[in-house]
């Protein structure tokens, strides 16, 4: 059995670059699609919502029962959610939130089990010279979700403004929400589930994954088979070869059995997960606490009109449209320079040069904000802002997605990618509210309604220069997995101590 496994891993370390790879990152992908869908949506519809009415369990599951079953489980409850959220109905304002609050919790559950479980399958089923780009490929799927996903609640919206016009609200501020705009939102949100469950049997039809099969349910001969139908190629081993193997590899080729935070596992891979986790932390807190400043951006330059000027629909219309364009402009390139280049250039460098451009153009921000702010030099601060985001994207918010899922242990794999996306789900939550709050000005007259005075924009941009700082140091607690194999990255094949 222990030389079956070698051959099998070996055969798909070495197999050629097939139709199949790329049929699996688009299914894999699909995920991470819904969720940059949803999640962009509703950013959009939030604003109209209220015009209107006024990442771990997956992983260890993972682990424990096989990718694909739980991968299933992990759609099908994207699909309902994103079907339910649009179905968020009541007898008031505020029970349609309460609804649209608990269908969104759970389809954030769903989404954050997709990410430990597409990162694990695709690297399982990579091989060693293209495993980076087809994972960065699966995540880079999120770009086209989120313009798919400003394309549906442009369309939706420019065909209700066009049956149902309504004046600006500083005309007439009821007339300026039509009735039909409470359709408008459920719409944009239902169409989410549509290519998840478009992708749903074919997800169902994807066999277990090779290193799974024969490292964890030790059923080597029925990995050899599954990937045999899948990549056509033999992998079968011949008894001869299987015998004479069983007892000279048996100890080399069995996976050890320590557990996750063993003295073992964090003599091996401790430091890695102290990376792998705070580096995820870290981006997540400066990436998504930019959002801070799209409205001040779009508003100088233009995109947006004050809001007072439009209906509802069409502040929603201008919305997409401008959070479109920066996707387009600065996220999508970002994604798929890092497909283009990991394999090449690799993981290590392409984190470390991301979090240190993020680090020079925050401070490029920050230092001279009083000149960015003031008339005249709007531009070049959206150009050093978009330069932020594209450098996050070729950079850390790839890499800190795609390595842990390239250096554990098969069966852990994917609950410490869990862990990791976890550690980054929490430097979201500090990056979107933490700082909504730590940005406002120092001056309580000038603060937002409800808020406290905080340090200030200028000031919060240098504390997100300083996250990523820590973050390009921490970079080199994580291993460089280019060119080389799942088993030898995660010294499957090592004794014990």
């Amino acid at each position: 059995m222990a030389g079956n496994q070698v051959h099998v891993l070996s055969a798909l370390d070495g197999a050629k670059t097939q139709w199949y790879h790329f049929t699996a990152i688009v299914v894999a992908g699909m995920g991470f699609f819904t969720d940059a869908y949803d999640l962009f949506c509703i950013s959009l519809v939030t604003k109209l919502i209220g015009r209107v009415y006024y990442t771990l369990f997956f992983g260890w599951l993972g682990d424990k029962v096989g990718r694909k079953s739980v991968y299933g489980m992990t759609l099908l409850l994207m699909i309902i959610c994103s079907v339910a959220s649009g179905l968020s109905f009541g007898h008031t304002p505020t029970t349609v939130m309460a609804t649209l609050c608990f269908f969104r919790f759970w389809l954030g559950f769903g989404i954050g089990g997709d990410y430990p479980l597409s990162a694990t399958i695709m690297s399982e089923y990579a091989n060693k010279r293209t495993r980076g780009a087809f994972i960065a490929a699966v995540f880079a799927m999120q770009g086209f979700g989120i313009l798919a996903g400003g394309a549906v609640a442009i369309g939706v919206t420019a065909l209700f403004m066009n049956l149902f016009p309504a004046p600006p609200y500083a005309v007439n501020p009821a007339a300026s929400t039509p009735e039909q705009a409470d359709y408008v939102w459920r719409i944009v949100l239902m169409l989410g589930a549509l290519p998840a469950a478009l992708t749903f049997y074919w997800r169902m039809k994807m066999p277990e994954t090779a290193r799974y099969t024969a490292l964890i349910a030790k059923n080597a001969e029925r990995a050899a088979a599954d990937m045999s139908k899948v990549l056509h190629v033999d992998l079968t081993a011949k008894p001869a070869e299987q015998a004479g193997d069983i007892e000279a590899g048996s100890k080399a080729a069995t996976s050890p059995s320590f557990g996750l935070f063993s003295c073992e596992f964090i003599r091996r891979h401790g430091l890695h997960l102290v990376g792998t986790a705070s580096t995820w932390l870290l981006l997540d807190i400066a990436y998504y606490s930019q959002n801070l400043f799209q409205k001040d951006i779009f508003s100088a330059i233009g995109w947006i009109p004050p809001a007072a000027t439009m209906s509802a629909l069409d502040e929603l219309y201008h919305i997409a449209r401008a959070q479109s364009l920066i996707a387009l402009c600065g996220t999508v390139p970002g994604y798929w320079f890092t497909v283009a280049f990991i394999d090449s250039v690799g993981r290590f460098k392409i984190q470390s040069m991301g979090f240190f451009m993020m680090t020079a153009f925050l401070l490029g921000l920050a230092v001279p904000y009083d000149y960015w702010t003031s008339k005249g030099h709007q531009i070049g601060f959206v150009v050093m802002y978009a330069l932020t985001f594209f450098f996050a994207n070729f950079g850390p918010n790839a890499t800190t997605f795609i390595v842990p899922a390239e250096i554990y242990p098969a069966r852990l794999r994917a609950t410490c990618h869990g862990i990791s996306a976890a550690s980054g789900k929490v430097g979201a939550i500090i990056g979107s509210f933490g700082f909504l709050y730590l940005a406002q000005s120092p001056d309580a007259a000038k603060t937002a309604h409800g808020y406290l005075p905080g340090i200030g924009v200028r000031n919060s941009l240098f504390v997100l220069a300083g996250c990523s700082l820590l973050g390009f140091m921490l970079t080199f607690l994580v291993p460089e997995p280019k060119g080389k194999s799942l088993e030898e990255m995660s010294r499957e094949n090592e004794p014990e101590h």
